[in-house]
């Protein structure tokens, strides 16, 4: 059905129209008392419970950040079954993003190119509407990502994500520093150790006892990996998150003339799997056991989710692929997974 729908109608919606009209949508599901009956229909086995960053996950299946820029539908996103929502990225100052159109649907390749510039009302707007989410039951697990400032210079960045961490460590469960999308300039210069040490220092100090996680891009070398791996451990970071949009096109099957039309921007979905995993498995390989590896890029089926949890992640987010799946991505994820621990 929703296959149908998605080629014969939503392929003809502006793809940002799109996004605001499901997430109207799912925003609602509690709001309209419905919200409860679907939770009975998505609800994850307790098999796939996870314990990570001294949190319960009911599963290990989360919802990308990139979603739900400011945290207003995380209760929906819950009930149509994932076990983690990553809100966000959230900057100190409000931004509008960068000008439309933003985001592009490259069906054949099961793709997104977005240039969103982290569109969001702000920290300070966004803590008390997340304090309010973080004292309800029945909730997902709560992580907030956070980014610099597109006013701010880099070499101000410090205290920039310092600002937004003061205020939304307090209402989040764990906490991300968003040091690698591509739509920010000067942002990926972050990832450089001299810059990324003392930032993911001030921002655990500022944390104060929030897990503290850090999200990568997948177009860093392997040493470079290494080299963050190895800062977050010393660090006492809680996880690491791999990974972020690619500016690569190699491989794609979409028209060129189209990929070239859609311009800048980060690239998501199917065509970032095979990095993701490799990414995945060097980061699992450097880390202890129990340091929390989210892996993030190309899922789309349960089997894909059940692949990167063999492979060592702990748990799996998602994003592009809802896109293309529909509402009941989360369940279908979900089912699968428990019918392959039958």
């Amino acid at each position: 059905m929703y296959r149908l729908l998605f080629s014969t109608v939503l392929t003809r919606i502006d793809p940002e129209r799109a996004h605001h009209l499901a997430f109207f949508v799912i925003q609602r599901l509690p709001l309209l008392g419905i919200g409860a009956l679907v939770r009975r229909f998505t609800r994850p086995d307790p098999r796939l419970a996870v314990r990570t960053l001294g949190l319960d996950f009911d599963s290990p299946f989360g919802v990308a950040a990139g979603f739900d820029k400011d945290g207003d539908a995380i209760r929906g996103l819950g009930q149509l079954g994932f076990g983690h929502v990553e809100v966000g990225t959230i900057t100190a100052r409000p931004q509008p993003g960068n000008s439309r159109p933003r985001l592009f649907r490259l069906v054949p390749d099961r793709a997104v190119i977005n240039r969103m510039g982290f569109n969001n009302h702000g920290a300070a707007a966004a803590r008390d509407r997340l304090a309010r989410e973080a004292r309800r039951g029945a909730r997902p697990v709560i992580g907030v990502n956070i980014g610099k400032s597109r006013i701010v210079e880099v070499d101000d960045a410090i205290a920039d994500y310092r600002e937004s961490a003061a205020l939304l460590a307090p209402a989040a469960d764990y906490l991300v520093v968003n040091v690698s999308s591509p739509n920010t300039p000067g942002l990926r210069g972050l990832q450089e150790l001299d810059r990324l040490a003392p930032l993911l220092a001030e921002v655990q100090a500022t944390a104060t006892g929030t897990p503290v996680l850090v999200k990568i891009a997948p177009d860093l070398s392997d040493d470079e990996v290494r080299r963050i791996t190895e800062l977050a451990l010393e660090l006492g970071l809680d996880g690491i998150i791999a990974n972020n949009t690619t500016l690569s096109r190699d491989g794609l099957l979409t028209d060129p003339a189209v990929v070239v039309a859609a311009g800048a921007g980060g690239l998501s979905g199917a065509p970032l799997a095979a990095r993701s995993l490799e990414l995945l498995v060097l980061i699992r390989s450097l880390v202890p056991a129990d340091f929390c590896v989210i892996s993030v890029g190309g899922v789309d089926t349960a089997a894909d989710v059940a692949a990167r949890l063999d492979a060592g992640a702990t748990l799996v987010q998602g994003y592009t692929a809802f896109i293309y799946r529909g509402p009941l991505w989360a369940r279908q994820i979900n089912r699968g997974l428990a019918a392959l621990r039958d």
